[in-house]
């Protein structure tokens, strides 16, 4: 037998002290930083309207997400001139070392997702870019 029980993170007690890109605020229910959690971090992204994350990449972890509200985009490729957009009930699979920017396409409504990231929500910020270089992001 095991010690190891099954962990509730209630509402409110989130861990808010895992890595961040600017506009997107990163919290996490699940992960090595409050559970016994080894190989996961799963938690909430959310972008206020008209609010987009920095470039950034997330070094060797795989990357899922599940858009719960709001229209975003995820910016990539050379000079992120490339993107994928997604709304409510869409799943989106980043790949490791990927460069890319999250954008909330609103700029009245939250952009609200979840995110699972194995091993553990790494997050490398990158040199900013201007926003004009993101076609068709504006800010609120």
């Amino acid at each position: 037998m095991t010690d190891v029980k099954p962990i509730v993170t209630r509402k409110g007690q989130e861990n808010r002290s895992t890595g961040q890109s600017g506009g997107a605020v990163r919290i996490s229910g699940v992960s090595p930083q409050h559970t016994p959690a080894q190989k996961i971090w799963f938690g909430k992204v959310s972008n206020e309207p008209g609010y987009r994350s920095l470039p950034h990449h997330h070094g060797e972890a795989e990357t899922g997400g599940y858009v719960l509200q709001g229209t975003g985009r995820i910016y990539f490729g050379e000079n992120y001139a490339e993107h994928v957009t997604m709304t409510e009930g869409d799943f989106v699979f980043v790949p490791p070392h990927m460069p890319h920017v999250e954008v909330n396409m609103s700029v009245t409504e939250d952009l609200v997702w979840l995110t699972a990231r194995t091993p553990e929500n790494i997050v490398v910020n990158l040199p900013d870019v201007d926003d004009s270089t993101l076609e068709g992001y504006r800010r609120a």
